[in-house]
């Protein structure tokens, strides 16, 4: 689902991915609707996800051109994580749970 305000900016949108929902919306205003890269590459917002298959993720993160800030990991709680970064700034964190 995509939603659009009277301008044509995107105020609201929906992905469902297998059977997970992401929801992404913003404040309104011109302020809340700036990329990271915009005001000089703060961190604006961390979205964690989880997928299935983590390395396989990766590759095809790291293939279609994702800045990877940190590779693949196995982490003591449990998960096996990585970070990118996407072409407007925003950092995201993908994760696997590896063990309980």
């Amino acid at each position: 689902m995509r939603i659009e305000g009277p301008d044509g900016a995107v105020v609201h949108s929906e992905i469902e991915v297998g059977s997970g929902l992401i929801m992404i919306g913003g404040t309104a205003g011109d302020e809340h609707r700036r990329s990271p890269q915009s005001i000089g590459g703060a961190i604006t917002q961390g979205l964690h996800v989880f997928v299935e298959e983590i390395d396989g993720h990766y590759e095809t993160a790291r293939a279609a051109g994702a800045v990877i800030v940190a590779e693949p990991t196995d982490q003591d709680y449990g998960d096996r994580t990585y970070q990118a970064i996407d072409p407007e700034g925003h950092h995201w964190w993908f994760g696997q749970r590896i063990s309980e």
